[in-house]
């Protein structure tokens, strides 16, 4: 897990500790460290468009940096500094569920977006597992009616977890189906309408138009965004897909646990303006951890 950005930043720390043991670090010395490997962190999935900002971070806290002796512990320390900044950014201000607990708004709607095989629909299970612990009442909802097998998916997932499962025939409506939905959870007196949606294509513009239509008739509380911790900088490109086409309000990350490269996290938090509320960790429904950024910097570096 996170093998290859673990490296990078080792070798940025032992490359500055060079400078160290004879002099303060120069922002020409970092400038030249940083450029030496730019590309290594590309290949980390750190995006382009992030590296600036990583680099200014490091800058902060490394430029002019004076250190007791020739040690490439304590500049991994200001190293780590900085990467618990950068993620502090995209760090949730509270808990989903203690959030949706605390609102009072019954039933409060959450749609799930993202393009198929992000995890999303195992991700919405670990989130109804979530409000069941908290004493709460929630209910899945297949509004994905064309995928063959979607519903099925979800429906093993909610009996495995006893919660209700709302589901239309295949080829309805998906709007009228979330519709009918948040009428079902009002005469049930649940808590929780998790929606799930259809994986979205970049160049789909009916089911772009599909999905405007569920959050216009269902009028979400949270709209949710899941991504894959694998897709690198394509993840960046969904990023900026789903805002174009119906906006979010946050993220989840997935497969943070079979990350080798590490630089996704990094990546979605210099460019994200929404929190990363959570990530996935594993395959069993306790396997969805809150994002804080001591517990990611403790997974990059080790």
């Amino acid at each position: 897990m996170f093998k290859k950005i673990r490296s990078v930043f080792q070798s940025i720390a032992n490359r500055v500790a060079e400078v160290v043991s004879k002099r303060e670090v120069t922002e020409e010395d970092l400038r030249r460290v940083f450029s030496e490997v730019e590309v290594s962190l590309v290949e980390s999935d750190v995006a382009y468009d992030a590296l600036p900002l990583l680099y200014e971070e490091l800058r902060k806290k490394l430029v002019g940096a004076k250190v007791s002796r020739f040690d490439s512990e304590e500049i991994m320390g200001l190293v780590r500094k900085a990467l618990v900044d950068i993620l502090s950014r995209v760090e949730p201000r509270y808990d989903l569920v203690e959030y949706v607990k605390l609102s009072g708004v019954r039933p409060f709607v959450i749609v799930f977006l993202g393009v198929n095989g992000v995890g999303k629909t195992t991700t919405i299970a670990k989130v109804a597992s979530k409000f069941l612990k908290a004493g709460m009442k929630p209910v899945v909802v297949a509004a994905d009616t064309f995928r063959a097998g979607a519903q099925e998916q979800l429906a093993i997932h909610a009996e495995r977890l006893g919660v209700p499962f709302f589901r239309g025939k295949y080829g309805a409506d998906p709007a009228a189906v979330a519709r009918d939905a948040l009428a079902f959870s009002a005469r049930r007196g649940l808590d929780v309408v998790l929606v799930d949606t259809a994986g979205r294509m970049h160049v789909d513009v009916d089911l772009v138009e599909e999905l405007r239509k569920i959050v216009r008739v269902v009028r979400p509380h949270l709209k949710i965004l899941v991504l894959d911790a694998l897709t690198g900088n394509d993840s960046v490109e969904q990023i900026r897909y789903f805002e174009s086409a119906v906006g979010f309000d946050a993220v989840i990350l997935t497969k943070m646990d079979a990350d080798a490269r590490g630089g996704c996290a990094l990546t979605l938090s210099t460019l994200l303006q929404k929190p990363i509320v959570y990530v996935g960790v594993g395959q069993s429904y306790e396997d969805l951890e809150l994002f804080r950024a001591e517990d990611i910097v403790k997974k990059i570096l080790g």
